[in-house]
């Protein structure tokens, strides 16, 4: 079926309700500024979520600024009665993790702490870059994209657990301990934030219609 022959629900004026679902169709325009609400549980409706983008770029750039830290910073520190401190980043826990010949587990934390956040910052680059453009450029596999982005959010989170874990299991008083570093806060941030990035993203932008001429959205 072609987009033609299908009406959208801005063209119709119809607007579905976030909070209870109902869809309800818009008459006439409002008077005045007066918001439009549900009729059913007031809630404020739109044909776009307000203020998407903006929201989207803000949290973006954020994420971006603070991968660099999250990967400089240490994440953890480990100290014992023989070797004193010593402190970890994530680029230096693969590299051990690779000299001990546990390739596989390496493997994992790369795709998990390095590929994973960076692939996020650059597919969301690439959505707020063409929704802001209105592109009508790929829209099947720009939608594919976010949906995928969305699947994978929680995962990069694997190097906070895997340090809380360790920070709570291994406590051995004055003969050593594992604590966290500045570098797990930003690499927590930089994950927090492309997952706020990508739900303030509104996926109906991907496909940009005419402005509703009776009610901005």
């Amino acid at each position: 079926m072609s987009d033609a022959a299908v009406h959208t629900g801005s063209q119709m004026k119809l607007y579905g309700c976030p909070t209870c679902g109902r869809v309800s169709q818009l008459l006439r325009p409002p008077a005045g500024d007066a918001p439009l609400l549900c009729p059913r549980c007031a809630t404020p409706l739109h044909h776009r979520r307000p203020r998407s983008l903006q929201r989207t770029w803000a949290y973006l750039i954020a994420a971006s600024i603070l991968y660099i830290p999250a990967n400089l910073l240490p994440i953890m520190s480990t100290s014992n009665v023989f070797e004193g401190e010593t402190l970890h980043t994530i680029l230096g826990g693969i590299e051990e993790l690779r000299h001990g010949g546990d390739w596989m587990l390496a493997l994992i934390v790369f795709i998990a702490s390095i590929a994973v956040p960076l692939l996020k910052i650059g597919a969301l680059l690439v959505l707020a870059i063409t929704a802001q453009r209105r592109s009508r450029w790929k829209q099947v596999e720009r939608a594919q994209l976010y949906r995928m982005i969305e699947a994978v959010g929680h995962w990069s989170m694997l190097d906070v657990f895997v340090v809380v874990l360790l920070v709570g299991t291994i406590r051995f008083g004055a003969l050593g301990g594992v604590m966290p570093e500045p570098g797990l806060l930003a690499f927590g941030a930089v994950v927090v934030l492309t997952m706020l990035a990508a739900g303030s993203f509104d996926p109906r932008l991907i496909w940009p219609e005419e402005e509703d001429k009776d009610r901005p959205s």
